[in-house]
C-alpha cells in the first residue's frame, strides 16, 4: 500500500500525488498517469503493482489545477464528469500539467538515487505519456495505453525523446484503427502492439477489461522497462 504525498511544481503549485514503494530497495521509477477518473482506487493499484515489481510508483493528480480529490467510478455520470475535468485542463495555458509530469519524474528519479525513470499511462494518460515522451526531459522509456488522441492531429508528428512502446485495441470506439496504422507509420521507431481488445482493456473495474490482453500488455511493459530502466 502506498501513500498521498505533495510535491511542488516549477511554478510553485502544489499537488498530490500517490507514491508506492517496492519491498526493496528500488531498480528504477515509474510514474503512472492516470486516466479521465482520477487518481482511484484502479489507479492506485496499478501504482502497487509496479511497486510490487521492483519500482518506486509516482501516480500525479492530472486534476489538481482544476479540481482537487477527484476520485470517480465508471458510471456514464462519471465518465461525464471526467470528460469535462479533461477538457478543463487541455485549456489551460502552456505549459498546464505538463510542468507537474515534469515535478513527479524529478521526483522519482531523486527517490531513487537518481535513477533512471519509466513512465506510463492510460487513456487520457496514455497521451499524457506520449506527450511526455517527446517534451519533457529525464525519461528513459514510455509506454501510452490506449492513449486517446495521439493517433490523430498533430500528435503523431511528434518526436519522441526516449523509446516508446504503444499498446491499443483493435475494438476500441475512441480511437479508430486506421489512425493507429497511420501511427504506426509516422512513428516507425515506436513498437505498436494492437490487441483484440476495447479501450480499458487493462481497468478490471470496467466492463471492457480483457484479462489476456492485460496480462500480455504488462507482461510487455515490465519487459521493456526492465530493458531500458535497468
Amino acid at each position: 500500500m502506498g501513500k498521498f504525498i505533495d510535491l511542488t511544481s516549477a511554478d510553485g503549485f502544489v499537488f498530490p500525488a500517490y507514491v508506492a514503494e517496492p519491498a526493496g530497495k528500488a531498480k528504477a521509477a515509474v510514474v503512472v498517469l492516470q486516466e479521465i477518473f482520477g487518481v482511484n482506487s484502479h489507479i492506485r493499484s496499478v501504482a502497487d503493482g509496479y511497486a510490487a515489481a521492483g519500482y518506486l510508483a509516482v501516480a500525479p493528480s492530472t486534476f489538481h489545477r482544476i479540481q482537487p480529490g477527484v476520485d470517480l467510478g465508471y458510471t456514464e455520470a462519471d465518465v461525464n464528469a471526467g470528460f469535462g475535468l479533461k477538457t478543463a485542463v487541455e485549456a489551460l495555458p502552456p505549459p498546464g500539467i505538463l510542468q507537474d509530469i515534469q515535478t513527479a519524474i524529478k521526483h522519482a528519479a531523486q527517490s531513487t538515487g537518481g535513477g533512471k525513470v519509466g513512465i506510463v499511462g492510460y487513456c487520457w494518460g496514455g497521451l499524457l505519456t506520449w506527450r511526455a515522451a517527446c517534451l519533457l526531459s529525464d525519461l528513459a522509456a514510455a509506454v501510452p495505453y490506449y492513449g486517446g488522441g495521439m493517433t490523430t492531429g498533430e500528435e503523431p508528428k511528434r518526436k519522441p525523446a526516449c523509446p516508446v512502446m504503444a499498446h491499443f485495441g483493435d475494438q476500441d470506439h475512441w480511437i479508430a484503427l486506421d489512425t493507429v496504422e497511420a501511427f504506426k507509420k509516422a512513428q516507425p521507431g515506436v513498437q505498436v502492439h494492437v490487441y483484440e481488445a476495447d479501450h480499458g482493456f487493462n481497468c478490471d473495474r470496467r466492463g471492457a477489461y480483457n484479462e489476456a490482453a492485460a496480462m500480455l500488455a504488462k507482461e510487455r511493459t515490465l519487459a521493456f522497462f526492465a530493458k531500458h530502466l535497468g
